[in-house]
């Protein structure tokens, strides 16, 4: 019987200092599960210390650990893509570089994969190491969210899961530019089951998530799987104008009972500046959709890979093909290896 196959997909920018405290913990946890086949990937999103050379140290040491290099730094969410689309064969467990969720459930989360379940996601009881900002704009983010999104997005949920071969697959059919991983986990559906969990402070280092870049991820989030945006700045136009014209009736009934003589520079400049802001408040929104819809008609791909090495083989250049990927992995991948 074909043993099961489970790769972790490990995505790393600027984690040297993290990664070799991580890994004999999740070689360990690997080694800790009968009858599972265990495998490491690691993805260097473009980091610019030492992380590549530490990947390449562990990969040399390790025939069940490979190394995937991208051209560039792409971002978490496109690095987890290129991560996923060199799963070959099996289920994939995504973990964090940084340590704080915690490899040592990954029996927990293989248990349940033989039971039957297809997104094994774990949720955060505590969030260590967090400052009271920004656990208090991530729950703000995931009301919101909630409530906007038709896709079941669950709170206090990151990327650390385990997905069966059949999520993986339909994962895989999801080729868009602006990837708001947590909704297409939850767009996918299949069976779900969240694992509570207590979040570690970082092993080492400082987070590389600014509040900007927070700002434009939970953007991407709400634009990504709502269209409520839209909507909100139609019922505004329309409360607005409703407004305008009751305030007009108001004015005038004003002057012709009591006299009252309308204030002329300061009402218009006010009634303005207001309409003006609301009328840019609209762009903006459409612009942000329309953005959205220009960069993806380029086609361009996801992701390019420097260089590729899988678990077991030896080191090669490798580049994803600009041809749109099918559903499976070797069409979604695109590398074009050489030397093998």
């Amino acid at each position: 019987m074909e043993s099961e196959r489970l790769t972790v997909v490990v995505t790393a920018f600027n984690e040297a200092q993290t990664l070799p405290l991580l890994h004999p913990r999740i070689v360990a946890a690997l080694d800790a599960v009968p009858g599972l086949e265990g495998r490491v990937l690691y993805v260097d999103d473009g980091s610019r210390d030492a992380t590549w050379e530490t990947i390449q140290t562990l990969a040399a040491s390790d025939p069940r650990v490979g190394a995937l290099r991208l051209s560039r730094n792409f971002g978490k969410e496109l690095a987890l893509t290129a991560g996923l689309d060199c799963v070959d064969r099996g289920a994939a467990m995504l973990l964090d570089a940084d340590g704080q969720d915690p490899p040592e459930l990954i029996g927990q989360f293989v248990a349940h994969w033989r039971a039957g379940y297809d997104d094994i996601y774990g949720t955060r009881l505590v969030r260590e190491g967090e400052g009271w900002l920004k656990r208090g704009t991530a729950a703000l983010f995931y009301r919101v969210i909630g409530r906007l999104s038709k896709t079941p997005i669950p709170a206090d949920t990151g990327d650390f899961r385990l997905l069966s071969p059949r999520a993986l697959a339909a994962l895989r059919q999801l080729r868009e530019r602006h990837r708001f991983m947590k909704g297409l986990f939850g767009w996918i559906g299949f069976r779900r089951l969240a694992v509570p969990y207590r979040r570690a402070p970082r092993l080492a280092g400082r987070s590389k998530f600014s509040l900007w870049r927070l700002w434009n991820f939970a953007l991407d989030g709400i634009t990504g799987f709502s269209t409520a945006p839209l909507r909100v700045a139609t019922y505004l136009g329309l409360a607005t104008a409703v407004g305008a014209f009751l305030f007009a009736i108001w004015v005038v009934v004003k002057a012709a009972l009591w006299g009252d003589p309308v204030a002329g520079w300061p009402t218009m400049m006010a009634v303005i500046l207001f309409l003006g802001g609301v009328q840019l408040i609209a762009l903006g929104l459409i612009g942000e959709y329309l953005g959205r819809l220009y960069e993806e008609s380029k086609q361009r791909p996801l992701y390019l890979v420097e260089t590729w090495r899988a678990p077991g083989e030896g080191v090669c250049s490798a580049v994803r093909s600009s041809e749109p990927g099918g559903s499976d992995a070797d069409g979604t991948a695109g590398l074009e290896r050489k030397g093998q």
